[in-house]
């Protein structure tokens, strides 16, 4: 009886609903032909993987995959690259785009904020290939723009592309510039949805904008920032495969600054085909993210549970 009516219940939500889980479903089909119906490949990571054995016929070689990957030496460079980096992207991008945010609501006009995020928001529809091509092109060492253009004036040419402290700063600078529009926009729907009665008041009593944005606007981003913080945390050990690979290549030059968990298990894949080592990299990602989100909402949780994610 329960079950018929949990089933009359959930049928009838859909029934109810049938708009909002149709614009779903694209979502829910991407994440489970992607991420869900993959899962069972997570065995490579303890296989000899054979292309004769394939995923489920190949030997079981226990924990040599792991090994491997832990005594290759690479283990704490690209956990730390990862981490930093992530670490440096989050902060960075969370202050601007919450900085930015506040700039574009405190604009006078509609026609000033409407441009503002249109220019904003147009990098993040360039591909990492396009910017890319342009960066390389500009910044070449034998004939890129800035370098011809330093030749000319009898200035000495820069070699970025064998000087990986530069890397350290580039990156983080792609990172927000690419990602500062959609990343402002959510600061900056949140900012539209506060009470505008009470920065009404705050006028009347004489507060400035600055006092008007310290004590009205900035509480108000606060479980939007902490949400944001907590979702961008739990992909700390995901790096930006796409602008790294793309801008910085296989230049074992910056390997030691750029080389990042996602670019080690590409290049097993590509140049070594070890699906085994690729593997155990991915699993061990997964399993540190999941270990690393679930202790940061813990902490969140104990300090104000309306924040936590779960």
């Amino acid at each position: 009886m329960d079950n018929a009516r949990r089933d009359k219940g959930l049928l009838y939500e859909i029934k109810k609903n049938k708009i909002l889980y149709l614009m779903f479903l694209p979502v829910g089909l991407y994440f489970l032909v992607l991420a869900y119906l993959p899962m069972p490949g997570i065995v490579i990571a303890f296989k000899e993987y054979t292309y004769a054995g394939g995923v489920f016929g190949s030997e079981w070689n226990g924990m040599e995959n792991f090994r491997y990957f832990f005594e290759s030496g690479k283990l704490w460079l690209v956990t730390s690259n990862t981490i930093i980096y992530n670490l440096v992207f989050l902060f960075s991008n969370t202050v601007i785009s919450v900085l930015v945010a506040v700039f574009v609501a405190e604009m006078a006009g509609n026609f000033f904020k409407k441009t503002a995020q249109t220019f904003m928001f147009l990098p993040f529809f360039v591909s990492w290939v396009t910017v890319s091509a342009f960066f390389y092109n500009i910044f070449n060492f034998d004939y890129g723009t800035l370098n011809t253009l330093l030749r000319s004036i009898g200035a000495e040419p820069i070699d970025i592309y064998s000087n990986p402290t530069i890397w350290m700063f580039l990156l983080p600078i792609f990172y927000v510039w690419k990602g500062i529009g959609f990343s402002s926009v959510l600061y900056l729907s949140a900012i539209m949805g506060t009470d505008q009665e009470s920065h009404e008041s705050a006028k009347i009593d004489g507060a400035n904008i600055f006092q008007r944005i310290r004590h009205i606007t900035l509480p108000a981003l606060k479980p939007t920032i902490i949400v944001l913080v907590l979702l961008g945390l739990s992909r700390i050990m995901r790096g930006e495969f796409d602008m790294f690979y793309q801008l910085v290549g296989d230049n074992g030059l910056l390997a030691d600054r750029t080389d990042i968990i996602d670019t080690l298990v590409f290049r097993s894949l590509v140049f070594s085909n070890d699906f085994g080592m690729a593997s155990a990299a991915g699993l061990y990602q997964s399993v540190f993210s999941f270990a690393l989100i679930y202790a940061v909402n813990w902490a969140v949780k104990k300090r104000n549970s309306d924040y936590a994610l779960y």
